[in-house]
């Protein structure tokens, strides 16, 4: 019985064959070495698991004149009016 080459957990097998980061340098348009975090398509030092929660807890937060809510409101209320309209047009 021969022993196989490939160690099946020898961590350094698994590094190599990770997906890499998709992120480039701005500089040198090279790309970046290192793993992607699983689930995602840049690493860690890229913006992988980063960034707040939408919404009033984030910290950029104004006044939520154009958070999602507030957008299917005015569309809401936009269709409302037109049906309206058009409902003007046929008693005329």
């Amino acid at each position: 019985m021969t022993k196989s080459d490939d160690n099946l957990m020898d961590p350094t097998k698994r590094l190599n064959d990770a997906p890499r980061c998709t992120a480039t340098a701005k500089s040198s348009g090279m790309r970046c070495r290192a793993p992607a975090v699983r689930g995602w398509s840049v690493c860690r030092m890229h913006g992988a698991r980063g960034g707040h929660a939408a919404g009033s807890s984030h910290p950029s937060w104004k006044h939520g004149e154009r958070s999602r809510s507030t957008e299917r409101t005015r569309k809401t209320i936009s269709e409302l009016i037109r049906a309206d309209k058009e409902l003007q047009k046929l008693i005329n």
